[in-house]
């Protein structure tokens, strides 16, 4: 059955310009598409491989060398200059989200090993895609030691293997295409970086283009074949174009004026680094070729900042995506050459306008509030900061991430497992002590070791891993001043930029007045409760016992739901509880319970003032949970707290 055509797809201009652009000029880096499900992500990621022109490989190398210019190290070679050579299309690979790590950079070719007493390599996903393109879908949710061997090799343009016995390096230079729905939760900064090129696509809300959308899906499901066949002659058209641009792409020039405009675009959006700089002068390069011109041009420029920029100026995983057109109109005016003219004072002289009056006082994000729970206002969060780390006691065996202990199968060797548990990587020293002892009785003969599958044994490996952070925080009138929740937002936004940067889950859990909710049920996307967190009103009596249940409950139905994930409770809270009958006593029975489960807790103390109750000590007692008060959340605080405890200077 074929693809369904990449001109076939309706509208996601800027999605088919990024990816022909990446075509045109590999060097670019690649692209991420970001976008909710459903709006044909991966279908034109999979149809752009049938338009890359072919490649010339030497015959029968399994890491593609180009015969031209062969690689020197290369495992198969070295390959002669005159070595027979043949062309074959340019390979799609798609590397699983749960690819393990072997199959991503190549192992020891155990059977090889056991059957010829040989060590041998097998190639992994990095050495096919080598010169081709590289498909990951729902690359936010790759597993972190994947992550690092694709930024190796992207920074690299090598995969490298030194294990059990293996030495190998080759070449991995490829066209990386990943996809993502940003509710699933955001991509690491290291690797969202390594991406060239970035495209927001959603769903269209025109009705008469949606109706074409569907005509055309339904089309392509009743005949593949059929419908493709419409489409072969503009199929075949984009292709020779995009090899056409190949060919004149190293013509195009680029000038002083041009690099001038591209650093002040770059400048003006506060990038990190000269990486956006280099992709935006080489994305424009290729959009120059793409049109036909030999010289880059403003529309070049402006074109490549829109594709190149929106990923890069992101101070943090808060920030939302994209890009300011008039700031970057205004951008590349600037490095405009001037013009002689009379001078004047009107617009673009460059004297500061003036300010305009108004009758309206400067407004605040502290409004006052009212609602059927009593008197309400919404307090601004603070500047987050590095929080400390807080884990899970013991040893899991959960989803991978960077939090607490975990059993994984990447990480440090701690051990052997059972020789009834034949699961992840051998363990080659582990594996010839067990089939030493029986060499004699097997007839052994010279050098060789003599092995049988029962001899093997596998690593045992800790990693990290990622938990369910539930945060339980306390709304009530009783956490002080609106600046004091400022802290406190604070606090809880550098937890989850922590947990973020951790891969772990969250869930919000707010109470106040006489009621406690689930304001966010447990997701992998941390700018949801971002988002819910700011928003936050505060006020009213303090429901203690009725968070904590909330707590507990949305604890026991997400262990239903990811039993992976083992839970970490932090309650932000200044231990007080007010509402209703017996609040106190039904707080503690709360937490006798909590505690009982062995939930793993942590209580952030909110408590100010001279006059302190102990309130949230106590809390933390009976949970079972470690105390840490408000101003020791931060990790340079802790460390202060540490050196003037032990005397050291700092």
């Amino acid at each position: 059955m074929r693809a369904f055509p990449f001109t076939a797809v309706v509208g996601l201009a800027d999605l088919r310009l990024a990816l022909v652009l990446s075509a045109v000029s590999p060097a670019i880096g690649g692209v991420l598409v970001r976008g909710e499900k459903g709006t044909a992500k991966s279908t034109m990621v999979r149809a752009l491989a049938g338009l890359l022109p072919p490649v010339d490989v030497v015959t029968g190398c399994r890491f593609s060398c180009d015969p031209a210019a062969p690689d020197p190290a290369c495992p198969d070679g070295p390959h002669d200059s005159g070595a027979p050579a043949e062309r074959r299309p340019a390979r799609l690979v798609e590397l699983p989200v749960g690819a393990a790590e072997d199959r991503v950079i190549g192992s020891l070719d155990l059977e090889r090993a056991l059957s010829e007493g040989v060590t041998g390599y097998q190639p992994g996903l990095l050495a096919a895609a080598h010169r081709g393109l590289l498909y990951v879908d729902e690359v936010n949710l790759l597993h972190d030691h994947l992550v690092d061997a694709l930024l190796d090799a992207a920074a690299m343009g090598r995969a490298t293997v030194e294990r059990e016995g293996v030495s190998v390096s080759h070449a991995s230079r490829f066209v990386l295409i990943g996809t993502m729905n940003p509710e699933e939760g955001e991509l690491r900064p290291q690797l969202l970086d390594r991406f060239g090129l970035t495209v927001e696509v959603r769903t269209s809300r025109e009705p008469s283009e949606r109706v074409e959308v569907v005509r055309r899906r339904l089309a392509y499901e009743a005949d593949p074949d059929g419908f493709a066949a419409r489409y072969d002659e503009a199929e075949a058209a984009l292709a020779a174009r995009i090899a056409e641009a190949r060919r004149n792409l190293p013509a195009v020039t680029l000038d002083d004026a041009a690099l001038l405009q591209i650093a002040e675009v770059c400048a003006s959006f506060d990038v990190d680094g000269m990486r956006a700089d280099i992709v935006t002068a080489r994305t424009a390069a290729a959009h120059a070729a793409w049109s036909g011109r030999t010289e880059v041009t403003t529309e070049d420029i402006r074109v490549a900042a829109r594709l190149a920029l929106p990923h890069r100026r992101r101070r943090n995983p808060f920030d939302a995506p994209g890009i300011d057109e008039e700031q970057l109109d205004q951008a590349l005016r600037d490095a405009e050459p001037p013009t002689d003219g009379p001078d004047d004072d009107g617009p673009g002289s460059g004297a500061p306008p003036e300010p305009a009056e108004s009758s309206e006082a400067p407004s605040e994000n502290q409004q006052p509030q009212s609602s059927p729970q009593g008197p309400q206002q919404t307090v601004g969060a603070g500047q987050p900061f590095r929080a400390r780390l807080f884990t899970v006691d013991g040893t899991g065996e959960g989803a991978h991430g960077r939090r607490s202990r975990a059993l994984t199968d990447s990480g440090r060797t701690i051990g052997v497992k059972p020789p009834s548990v034949r699961e992840g990587r051998p363990h080659l020293p582990a594996t010839v002590l067990a089939a030493a002892p029986h060499q004699r009785a097997r007839g052994r003969s010279g050098a060789g070791l003599v092995l049988r599958t029962r001899d093997l044994r596998f690593a045992l490996r800790e990693g990290r891993e990622g938990n369910l952070v539930l945060f339980c925080v306390d709304a009530s009138g009783s956490m002080g001043a609106r600046s004091r929740m400022g802290e406190v937002k604070a606090a809880v936004l550098s937890l989850l930029l922590d947990a973020y940067q951790r891969r772990d889950k969250v869930g919000l859990v707010t109470f106040r007045a006489s009621a406690a909710e689930l304001a966010l049920p447990p997701t992998i996307s941390v700018d949801a409760a971002a988002s819910r967190l700011e928003s936050l009103p505060t006020g009213g009596r303090t429901p203690l016992a009725e968070g904590l249940l909330r707590a507990a409950e949305a604890l026991r139905v997400e262990s239903i739901r990811d039993p992976r994930r083992r839970p970490l409770l932090v309650v932000v809270t200044d231990g007080r509880a007010t509402s209703g009958q017996d609040a106190v006593a039904r707080a503690h029975a709360a937490a006798d319970l909590i505690a009982r489960q062995g939930i793993a807790s942590v209580v952030m103390d909110c408590e100010s003032g001279r006059m302190r109750l102990g309130l949230a000590g106590e809390l933390a007692n009976r949970l079972g949970a470690e105390h840490v008060p408000l101003g020791e959340v931060a990790a340079d605080a802790l460390a202060g707290a540490v050196r003037a405890r032990t005397g050291r200077a700092a």
